[in-house]
C-alpha cells in the first residue's frame, strides 16, 4: 500500500520533470518551429502527459495492485491468469467479440443482453494481438478486452480530475483521483469490462457540455450509448444541459440552438443498435426481450427492499446448516447504503457541482437502486463518480488517509473475490 504515501508519488513526479519536454528547466526545442503540425502535436501531447502525470502514476499502481492480486489468487486457487480477468460479464463480452450475436430473438441468457461498441472494438484489438501476442482467439481476445478497458480507465482517471478541479479547484484534483482509483469498482478497468469504456465517455460527454463544446459532447454521448444502457442517462443529461443554455441565452439567440445538438447526437448509439438488431434479429426489441427474459431484469421501486428481505431469509438461524450466504446481496445492499451517503454529499455540494454531474450521478443512482438483477454493486457506484469523488471535497488530514486505506484493503479482498468463482459480481 505504497501508493497512499504521497511523498512517493511526488517523488515520482519530480523525475517526470527531467524527461518530459515542457518541464521546468527543460529546453523546449520543439517549440522552435510553429508551423510544424507534427512537432506541435508532439509538444501538445507531452504536456499533457506532464499535466496528467500523478494521475498516471496513481492509476498505473493500482493496476500493478490488481494484477499481484490476480497473480497470487490464480496460483492459490489453480486458476488461469486470463480466465481472472474475463469473469462475469466478461465471458459474454468476449462471446460477441468472438461469435457475434444469434440472428433471432432468445428469451433466455445470451450475447443479445450486451451493447456492441465495447465487443466490437475487442474484436479490433484482438487481431491486431492474435500474432505477435498469442496464437489463441480466446487469449488475445481477453487481452484486447483488458487492455481497451485499462486505457479507458486512464482516461477516466485523468477527466475526473479535471472535473473535481472545474468543480473545487486545484487542491482537490489529488484527493479525487486517489479516491477513485482506490474505490473497489475500479477493479473493471482490469477486467474484461466495458465499464472501462463507458466512464471515460460520460466524463467526457460531462466535461464537454461544462465547456459548452455541444458537438463533442453528443459524440461521446453517443459512443457511450452504444456501450452500456446505463449510458442512456446522458440522453436526459446533454438536454437538461441544451435546456438551461436556451434559459441563460433566450430564445432569440441563435447561438444558443446549437445546444440542442448533444442531445440530438446523443440518441445515435442506442439508436443504431436497435436498427442493426431490428434487420438482425427482426425485432429493434431483441436487447430489452434478452434482459427480460433471460437475465430477469427489470424496475422494481421496491428493489432494495426486495434485497433485504433476501439477505434476511439467508441468515434466518434456519439456514445455518445451509451453504455460504450470497455475498451479492450483502456487498449490493451495503453498496446502497454507501450511495445513499454519499448523494447526501452531492445534494449538499450542489451550488459547486455542475448541474450535468448531478443529473448523470441521479439518473445512474436511480437505477441502481431500482435494479432487481444489479443492484449498486461498486461498479455501478463507481460509474456514478461524481458522488464517489464528492469525498475529496469534505474528507481532510488523518480522516483522508484512514479512507484510502479503507478503500484499498476493500479494492484488494472484493478484487480477490471477484477474480475467482461465482463468489462475488464486480
Amino acid at each position: 500500500m505504497a501508493l497512499l504515501d504521497w511523498r512517493l508519488v511526488d517523488a515520482a513526479s519530480e523525475q517526470a520533470e527531467k524527461l518530459v519536454p515542457g518541464a521546468p528547466g527543460f529546453d523546449v526545442s520543439i517549440h522552435a518551429a510553429p508551423g510544424t503540425l507534427y512537432r506541435g502535436a508532439v509538444a501538445r501531447a507531452a504536456a499533457a502527459a506532464y499535466r496528467a502525470r500523478f494521475a498516471i502514476a496513481v492509476y498505473l499502481s493500482s493496476r500493478a495492485l490488481l494484477l499481484l492480486v490476480a497473480l497470487v489468487n490464480g496460483a492459490l486457487r489453480h486458476h488461469s491468469f486470463s480466465h481472472e480477468l474475463a469473469q462475469w460479464d466478461g465471458l459474454w463480452y468476449r462471446e460477441v467479440a468472438d461469435h457475434g450475436y444469434p440472428n433471432h430473438v432468445v428469451h433466455v441468457q445470451s450475447t443479445l443482453g450486451f451493447f456492441p461498441l465495447y465487443p466490437a472494438l475487442m474484436w479490433l484489438v484482438s487481431h491486431a494481438l492474435v500474432i505477435p501476442v498469442a496464437h489463441s482467439q480466446i487469449l488475445s481476445a481477453t487481452l484486447a478486452g483488458v487492455l481497451v478497458s485499462g486505457v479507458g480507465g486512464l482516461v477516466a482517471t485523468v477527466l475526473v480530475g479535471r472535473l473535481a478541479v472545474s468543480w473545487w479547484g486545484e487542491r482537490a484534483e489529488r484527493p479525487a483521483i486517489l479516491i477513485f482509483c482506490l474505490f473497489p469498482g475500479s477493479v473493471v478497468f482490469s477486467m474484461v469490462y466495458a465499464e472501462g469504456l463507458m466512464i471515460p465517455l460520460a466524463a467526457g460527454c460531462i466535461l464537454a457540455l461544462q465547456r459548452r463544446r455541444w458537438v463533442l459532447a453528443g459524440v461521446l454521448a453517443g459512443l457511450a450509448t452504444a456501450t452500456e444502457p446505463e449510458a442512456l442517462v446522458l440522453i436526459l443529461v446533454c438536454a437538461v444541459s441544451a435546456a438551461l443554455e436556451l434559459r441563460r441565452r433566450g430564445l432569440r439567440d441563435s447561438s444558443a440552438w446549437r445546444s440542442l445538438l448533444a442531445p440530438a447526437l446523443s440518441a445515435i448509439g442506442a439508436g443504431a443498435f436497435a436498427a442493426f438488431l431490428w434487420i438482425w434479429t427482426g425485432s429493434p426489441f431483441a436487447y430489452l426481450i434478452a434482459q427480460r427474459d433471460g437475465w430477469g431484469e427489470k424496475t422494481n421501486v421496491l428493489a432494495l427492499a426486495n434485497l433485504a428481505d433476501s439477505l434476511g431469509h439467508e441468515i434466518s438461524l434456519r439456514h445455518f446448516d445451509h451453504p455460504t450466504i450470497n455475498l451479492n446481496l450483502v456487498v449490493g445492499l451495503g453498496g446502497a447504503i454507501v450511495l445513499i451517503v454519499l448523494l447526501v454529499l452531492v445534494v449538499r455540494n450542489r451550488h459547486e457541482m455542475s448541474v450535468e454531474a448531478i443529473a448523470w450521478t441521479l439518473g445512474i443512482s436511480w437505477l441502481a437502486m431500482t435494479s432487481e438483477y444489479t443492484p449498486p454493486m461498486p461498479r455501478l457506484i463507481l460509474t456514478a463518480f461524481p458522488a464517489v469523488i464528492v469525498l475529496a471535497r469534505y474528507v481532510r488530514g488523518r480522516a483522508f488517509t484512514a479512507l484510502l486505506w479503507v478503500n484499498g484493503v476493500m479494492l484488494v479482498v472484493l478484487s480477490a473475490l471477484t477474480f475467482v468463482g461465482t463468489t462475488l459480481r464486480p
